[in-house]
């Protein structure tokens, strides 16, 4: 047999193994998607603080920031910082609530105070020391100017300029009710109170409240707050589900119209696509696309626990799960 004739059999041999091979491994298309991902992180495969995940942000360099019952979990993807009363100026382990303002600084609501955390040094703001009315403090926003607003336990609203502080409560203002669970500011610079009395909205000079009886609201206890693109403000309510306000017109969401499988909803979050992510209490993870419904819980995915409290979203679309036995990472 010629070397030329030789060549060509072998060529076609590696084109027919070629061949083979590609289609007994699919690659991933538009009608085949990869396969979803879990990853789980705890306090025994991870540097995580303490389990008890309450509250998920990212900053602008993807850093993960996890509030906890044991202090405050930084992750940058491979390393893992924690600070606590022990090693830092974090004056209490419990952090409820976390928020980055544009300069990059970390703001950490708990039951001693607002902590304050520059990358270097750690300011307490508390009762003693500033106009902070509360030192239990559940909800941080930061407006379009810089001002940061405090929701506390039982004493309203607070506001901070960096220099001043102006308190709003039922006594002062229109605000409907001072245990402030969520806050939420619009494009528009509103600001939406979630209360044990109704949400409060407060346009800088106006109040308006809407609550079970003057509105749609299912229930009078909102637990969180999130504004869409659309500018459809979502409240989820303590055991009646979650009611959503166009403006104009209030639709609820609960398991007897809907595919929510429970009332009971902690939390949400709505990523880049619209899609709204709910976390409950003893389901685990439900998805809305305004469409479908999908429960993702610890029997049918990755999902660590069904009990979750927080959902963090990071720019590739990875959604962040906090529950009381540490954190889902979910891949789609």
């Amino acid at each position: 047999m010629s070397k030329k004739w030789l060549n060509l059999i072998l060529m076609a041999s590696v084109m027919v193994v070629f061949v083979f091979s590609a289609c007994g491994k699919k690659s991933p298309t538009k009608s085949n998607p990869p396969e979803p991902t879990w990853t789980t992180y705890n306090t025994s495969n991870s540097g995580l603080a303490c389990n008890s995940v309450r509250v998920i942000v990212i900053d602008a360099s993807g850093n993960k920031w996890f509030g906890t019952s044991g202090g405050v979990s930084k992750f940058d993807g491979t390393n893992w910082t924690n600070y606590d009363t022990l090693n830092s100026g974090l004056p209490h382990n419990t952090v409820w609530v976390i928020t980055i303002d544009t300069s990059g600084n970390k703001w950490f609501g708990t039951p001693v105070g607002v902590i304050k955390f520059d990358g270097a040094n750690w300011t307490t703001y508390d009762t003693s020391n500033s106009g902070l009315a509360n030192n239990q403090v559940y909800a941080i926003a930061i407006d379009a100017f810089g001002n940061k607003w405090f929701g506390t336990a039982s004493c309203g609203v607070c506001k901070f300029d960096g220099t001043n502080w102006t308190a709003y409560n039922t006594s002062n203002s229109g605000l409907v009710n001072n245990y402030i669970y969520s806050l939420a500011i619009d494009a528009s610079g509103n600001k939406w109170f979630g209360t044990s009395g109704g949400v409060s909205k407060f346009d800088g000079t106006n109040w308006t409240t809407y609550d079970t009886s003057n509105s749609g609201l299912a229930n009078n206890s909102v637990f969180s707050i999130a504004i869409d693109v659309s500018d459809n403000k979502w409240f989820v309510t303590e055991g009646r589900g979650i009611s959503v306000f166009d403006g104009t017109n209030w639709t609820t969401y609960d398991p007897s119209n809907s595919g929510l499988p429970t009332t009971y909803v902690n939390t949400i979050a709505i990523d880049a696509a619209g899609n709204k992510w709910f976390g409950t209490y003893g389901v685990g993870v439900i998805k809305f696309d305004d469409t479908n419904w999908t429960t993702y819980n610890s029997s049918n995915s990755g999902l660590i626990g069904d009990y979750v409290y927080a959902i963090a979203i990071d720019t590739s679309s990875n959604k962040w799960f906090g529950t009381p036995f540490g954190v889902s990472e979910f891949h789609e």
